[in-house]
């Protein structure tokens, strides 16, 4: 075993580990175990732990990718002070000024990075424990926490006649249906890179403020959008249809998180931001602290949306006076 495999190992066993408590719940209440139908919404419960779990350190990437944008001011000037100057002491001293706007503001670049970072081990754990399904199967081996009875179901087990472990590329168990197999994981392949892609485009369309909009940052933000669902996609041929179903439902899940954030803890100075205010502006309702905000900016939001309240109230109190006709001269 060298040394990835044994890194590898603990999170196998607990993606296997995940899989088997749901697929042995679901069985308990009625579905067949060996049905492909059971072992992928054992994959989707193993999607939904993992994402719950990461909710706090999603709250935190929120904060940090808050902290960059309003830090883009800042960084913006930093680097006009050192523009031109390519020395060794003028990199290394604004290195070190970037650090420290960092630690004062408590935010760094890496940290929008952690929900990605924290799930890429139990994602290849994924594809290493379904590649290997049918080479264990004719091997008389278990995976992880899964026994060999377990392997062998799942081996044999499909949907819409294509085997959860089979791949594009690398097919199946002898026998497959290669036609189910290709136009599966193609549907697969397209609802994967769609919501990745609608999920970015929303971010940048609605959650971003002008500031962010307009720095350096944002180009490669716009070139990310239409790369990574590139990736993401030819590398979808190597997948088999049991990772598909997994990153299909992740990327669901944060379409529907980043649409909860957007309508309800908008970026500061956002279209998406704005929005709420005049919701809750128009419903007389004081304007929400917005997560990541400076101080001074809330405070005038929550004076803002207080005039327009006011402004609202003094509108619809105010009555129409009625108007005396002209009497006739005698």
């Amino acid at each position: 075993m060298d040394l990835f495999e044994t890194l590898m190992f603990p999170f196998k066993w607990l993606v296997s580990a995940i899989m088997v408590g749901f697929h042995d719940g679901l069985s308990a209440i009625g579905m067949s175990p060996a049905n492909g139908w059971t072992w992928t919404l054992s994959i989707i419960g193993l999607v939904l732990v993992i994402r719950a779990a990461l909710i706090p350190v999603f709250v935190k990437q929120i904060k940090a990718q808050r902290g960059m944008q309003l830090l883009q001011p800042d960084l913006k000037k930093l680097q006009d002070k050192y523009k031109g100057k390519t020395d060794q002491l003028s990199r290394q001293a604004m290195a070190q000024e970037q650090m420290a706007m960092y630690k004062k503001h408590g935010t760094n670049p890496f940290s929008a990075c952690l929900p990605m970072l924290i799930q890429m081990p139990f994602f290849f754990a994924l594809f290493q424990v379904l590649s290997g399904i049918t080479t264990s199967a004719l091997a008389g081996k278990g995976i992880g926490a899964m026994s060999h009875e377990q392997v062998v179901q799942f081996d044999q087990s499909s949907i819409f006649g294509a085997p959860l472990s089979a791949s594009l590329l690398h097919g199946g168990i002898p026998g497959t249906n290669q036609v189910a197999v290709t136009i599966l994981t193609v549907v697969m392949i397209l609802a994967m890179t769609a919501s990745q892609f609608i999920t970015q485009k929303q971010i940048m369309a609605k959650n971003m403020s002008e500031e962010a909009m307009a720095s350096p940052f944002m180009k490669q933000q716009k070139m990310m959008l239409y790369v990574l669902p590139i990736v993401f996609g030819v590398g979808g041929i190597n997948f088999p249809i049991g990772v598909l179903i997994y990153w299909t439902t992740t990327n669901l899940w944060t379409m529907a998180q980043q649409f909860f954030v957007i309508r309800r803890m908008p970026t500061p100075g956002s279209p998406a931001a704005k929005a709420l205010a005049e919701r809750r502006a128009a419903k007389g309702l004081p304007s929400l602290p917005l997560l990541g905000a400076k101080k001074a900016d809330a405070e005038a939001a929550e004076a803002a949306a207080a005039a327009a309240a006011v402004a609202a109230s003094q509108a619809r109190a105010q009555r129409v006076q009625p108007q005396r006709k002209n009497r006739k001269r005698k």
